[in-house]
């Protein structure tokens, strides 16, 4: 992230303190955040302050590209938290771009949500939720996996989810690493290394990290029936 707030401050400097609208900070930004478009920018109840929505990411800056602010924009007076709200959009966004290729899936039988779920194949809560499958299936949640080894790239769990992807029948590969650490090392092309960039964008630093049909995310292992009534509200 700080890699990332220099990159912004170069950025902004390009801008030149002039008077920036929507148009000219995306042109800003665009320079280190590729495919940044004007309608990812849009003005807040604050005079002068621009939100900014990169992928599943929000931040704001100042009109006169000077200033960054990461952060909660809560509006008092009718008790609402602008920058939840748009975080729950840009999430949902952001989840429809990513083509179910990628993902592995155990459809519910009769769904009636859908969760997408980052997923370490050595965690230990993960394991526990992935031995409660059908609890979730049964429950009318179809669960789409994808990778976040937290080790990182090139290590043991990083390897594991490659072999995973890589086996012929992926779920049951992935029930078998999980369950039985039955792992047949196997090697192709695979999505993992982007799994792990989208984890980032959705700010996952921990797993299993839950991020529901309407955006939401729901840190941590929570069990079918909870969940449930969290996702039916």
């Amino acid at each position: 992230m700080k890699r990332l707030l220099v990159g912004f401050i170069a950025a902004f400097a390009w801008v030149g303190g002039a008077l920036a609208d929507e148009a000219a900070v995306a042109k800003a930004l665009s320079k280190i955040i590729p495919g940044l478009t004007q309608q990812d920018i849009a003005p807040t109840p604050v005079t002068g302050l621009y939100q900014v929505n990169a992928g599943a990411r929000v931040f704001y800056v100042s009109a006169d590209g000077r200033y960054i602010i990461q952060g909660e924009m809560v509006d008092l007076l009718n008790r609402e938290n602008l920058t939840a709200n748009a975080l729950t959009n840009a999430r949902k966004a952001t989840l429809a771009k990513i083509d179910e290729k990628s993902m592995i899936i155990f459809p519910a039988k009769k769904a009636k949500h859908t969760i997408t779920v980052f997923s370490d194949i050595d965690c230990g809560y993960c394991r526990k939720m992935h031995a409660s499958l059908s609890d979730y299936t049964d429950a009318g949640i179809t669960v789409r996996y994808l990778f976040f080894p937290r080790s990182g790239a090139n290590t043991e769990s990083y390897f594991k989810a490659v072999s995973v992807w890589c086996a012929d029948d992926r779920n049951q590969a992935l029930t078998d690493a999980k369950l039985s650490n039955k792992i047949e090392n196997k090697t192709c092309e695979h999505p993992v290394d982007r799994h792990m960039q989208l984890a980032q964008q959705f700010g996952v630093t921990g797993t299993p990290a839950i991020i529901a049909d309407d955006g939401t995310m729901v840190p941590g292992f929570v069990p079918a029936k909870q969940l449930l009534e969290h996702l039916s509200w």
